[in-house]
């Protein structure tokens, strides 16, 4: 019988005990005469680390699906306050690797994206900041639970954040207004909440930043994200690309949606609602989404299909959205079941397919390469792994009539939704640069800040005086500036690559898959830009690149006549 996701074992580490077990596998380590014997040191250490991770990804996966659930909320709790000490065992763990007698042989054997991995992780962590990441750790997670606790009283229910998107994307321009009033009530109220979390979250990396001696933590955040073949050089000048080649487009295309839905001026509540007759929304409830995504991934490939039917049968989907519920989606890995788990908040919305398609692709990905003898390389850095999730979105556009009465309608949508994230992005990315640089500015400050990014990537843009919209408040919904610092641009270098995929699929669909599939099976034994070759890509960072993509995607989007939806 097989084992589902409802009967996975969820154990709290005993962190005392397992230090100690940790660093008598250190010692053993250091006093080995040789890397065979190095080697088996580190399988058992590997054991150690897969164990930890497996709980906490249990704890987090059943905290997020039931806020309200007091073990899983003390239990994520508990991990937030041995962050720290868990970072340590980490740091320790490749601070020996990187000191080994036999490094060399090592790094021939695993490879030499481990060891550049471990040096990030060894200069981003000391025991003089333990306290302060334990604290950093705790911050974040008041912003989740802020978010989570949202309950608009709208249409006669009570609705959290992502169940009012339905009402933010209707056709009737007075109810999407009324929508987003009713949404930014709760971040109004909320708005010095929001400030006052990030000020502090800001405050502690820039002190922990400066006690490992960095000047800031801009550098610090980089080795963070693990960012090894480019620096912030390279993405202030990609930035820059941006701004230049896909804010023109992105405007005409703002433009042409205007004129589409008959307004004289696009206001913010109108940017979701691509077409007068209403967005494509998907034909079908939640389950029978899913079992169309099973017929959906038989059809793409067998390996497609071995995945998806693994996915199923251990019940490692949680997609509807819920009371006490948290907000967004995510992919991760349950280490000692050797499964990925998908969670999202499904709203009736084309979003739902878009969710399922890319949090797929990341689930594919790591269930691909889940066998590879070094755990590290489970999920590449964070840029490479969006280039599986985001790929994938087109990959799939050939079973899309599954899902949608229209499916062209969907993927006019959806393209330029994506033309449309790439300078968000870059703002989003830019602002943080901006705060980090800058610790002491003051909560308006940085809201003032957003305002002026966004007239210089999303000029565009009219909130119609909607407070606080209008005060540069709009960042307070983007999770990961809270919680992963600097984990944005990524998605627009990723983008860009999916792109990429997109176009080879139209031009020679197998040739393409082939080199997705071989990308998926890579995982994180690479950087970023050696990935990106190896999947016989070109660098987003390469000048030329992106606006050679913006051409390509220009041209595919004057090709369609949009007056037929």
């Amino acid at each position: 019988m097989t084992t589902t996701f409802k009967d996975y074992t969820y154990q709290r580490p005993d962190l005392g005990a397992t230090k100690q077990t940790f660093d008598i596998l250190l010692e053993k380590f250091s006093a080995a005469e040789s890397a065979e014997a190095q080697l088996a040191v580190i399988k058992e250490l590997n054991q150690i680390r897969n164990d930890i991770n497996t709980n906490y990804s249990l704890a987090m996966i059943r905290a997020s699906i039931d806020t309200n659930d007091q073990f899983y909320s003390d239990e994520r709790d508990y991990f937030d306050d041995h962050a720290a000490a868990l970072a340590a065992l980490e740091a320790d763990y490749f601070k020996a690797l990187t000191t080994s007698a036999f490094k060399d042989e090592l790094e021939e054997r695993l490879g030499s994206q481990l060891f550049s991995l471990a040096y990030n992780v060894v200069n981003s962590y000391s025991d003089d900041v333990k306290d302060l990441i334990n604290e950093e750790n705790k911050i974040s997670s008041e912003y989740s639970k802020l978010i989570a606790s949202a309950e608009i009283d709208y249409d006669g229910k009570v609705l959290n954040l992502a169940q009012m998107a339905p009402y933010t994307q209707s056709t009737d321009r007075a109810v999407r207004k009324e929508a987003a009033l009713k949404v930014q009530e709760f971040m109004s109220t909320n708005l010095h909440a929001f400030d006052d979390i990030y000020d502090r979250l800001v405050k502690v990396r820039h002190k922990i930043a400066v006690t490992l001696g960095f000047e800031n933590f801009i550098e610090l955040g980089y080795m963070r994200m693990q960012r090894i073949d480019y620096d912030q050089t390279m993405v202030s000048s990609y930035r820059k690309q941006i701004k230049d080649h896909v804010v023109p487009l992105a405007t005409k295309l703002y433009d042409r949606q205007a004129e589409r839905i008959g307004v004289d001026k696009l206001k913010f509540y109108d940017e979701v609602i691509v077409f007068l007759s209403g967005n494509e929304n998907p034909k079908d409830e939640p389950a029978v989404i899913l079992e169309n995504g099973r017929k959906m991934y038989e059809a793409l490939s067998a390996e497609t299909g071995e995945f998806y039917d693994f996915m199923m049968k251990r019940e490692l989907f949680d997609i509807e959205a819920k009371k006490g519920k948290e907000a967004g989606g995510y992919c991760t890995f349950i280490d000692n079941y050797n499964a990925p788990f998908i969670f999202a908040n499904f709203n009736t919305t084309d979003h739902d397919i878009t969710v399922l398609t890319h949090e797929a692709g990341h689930a594919f990905q790591v269930y691909s390469s889940r066998d590879l003898e070094v755990p590290d390389y489970l999920w590449p850095t964070h840029e490479s792994c969006e280039i599986h999730s985001m790929s994938m979105e087109f990959f799939t556009y050939p079973w899309m009539d599954l899902f949608f009465a229209n499916a062209d309608k969907f993927k006019y949508k959806h393209i330029g939704d994506a033309v449309h994230f790439l300078p968000y992005g870059a703002a989003i990315d830019e602002f943080q640069h901006r705060v980090y640089e800058r610790p002491d500015m003051t909560p308006v400050e940085r809201r003032r800040v957003w305002t002026e990014l966004e007239e210089k990537y999303l000029p565009h843009r009219d909130y119609d005086g909607i407070y606080p919209l209008s005060e540069g408040s709009l960042w307070h919904r983007q999770g990961h500036v809270f919680s992963s610092p600097f984990y944005y641009i990524d998605y627009t270098l990723a983008q860009l690559c999916a792109f990429q995929f997109f176009k080879r699929s139209r031009e020679d669909f197998d040739g393409a898959w082939h080199d997705y599939l071989n990308l998926c099976r890579l995982g994180g034994s690479m950087p970023f830009n050696a990935l990106v070759k190896e999947a016989g890509l070109k660098s987003p960072f390469e000048q030329g690149t992106l606006k050679e993509v913006v051409d390509y995607l220009e041209d595919y989007i004057d090709s369609i006549d949009d007056s037929q939806f």
